[in-house]
């Protein structure tokens, strides 16, 4: 199965393939040595690579997750290649505007832009604090703040609505 997992602006293209009780997995066209086990129920898992064990912490809903492992933590997004395409015709036809939700729990510390304010590409929104560390969230693209659904001291679940922005 083909994946595409964005982490920050960077988008990583990833095969996952079962084969005889073995995980086989490509990153971006290259092969890796990886296997994975189940900690616990909770979203912890042992990962091996290269000879090299690392436990992991996974959060957050099915395409919106959260990882931390050794002590840094990567928000992500998940999309299969039917939703990848899906969502890459909805950018391109949004022109920038959208939903964008918090992909893990925390509290939204400050906004950083205003309601009718115009933003362009990578421009931060606001600043959420999560797992101890101040994430800002960035514009997706070119827009217009419509609506904040939070605000500052407000906590936060993973999935939930922070900011609308209507195409620039």
């Amino acid at each position: 199965m083909k994946y595409f997992i964005t982490i920050g602006e960077r988008v990583h293209e990833v095969d996952l393939v079962r084969r005889l009780g073995e995980l086989l997995v490509t990153v971006n066209g290259e092969a890796m040595d990886l296997t994975y086990s189940e900690a616990d129920r909770h979203g912890q898992v042992m990962l091996q690579h290269d000879g090299r064990s690392f436990g992991a912490s996974i959060e957050g809903t099915g395409s919106d997750v959260a990882i931390t492992l050794a002590g840094h933590s990567y928000q992500m997004q998940i999309e299969d290649e039917r939703e990848h395409a899906a969502h890459v015709a909805e950018r391109a036809a949004s022109k920038g505007g959208g939903t964008l939700k918090a992909v893990m729990p925390g509290v939204v510390v400050e906004t950083l832009v205003a309601v009718g304010d115009e933003v362009v590409e990578g421009q931060p929104l606001l600043i959420l604090e999560a797992m101890k560390m101040q994430n800002e969230i960035l514009a997706p693209g070119p827009g217009i703040v419509a609506r904040f659904h939070v605000e500052p001291g407000q906590a936060v679940a993973a999935g939930e609505k922070l900011v609308v922005l209507e195409g620039a």
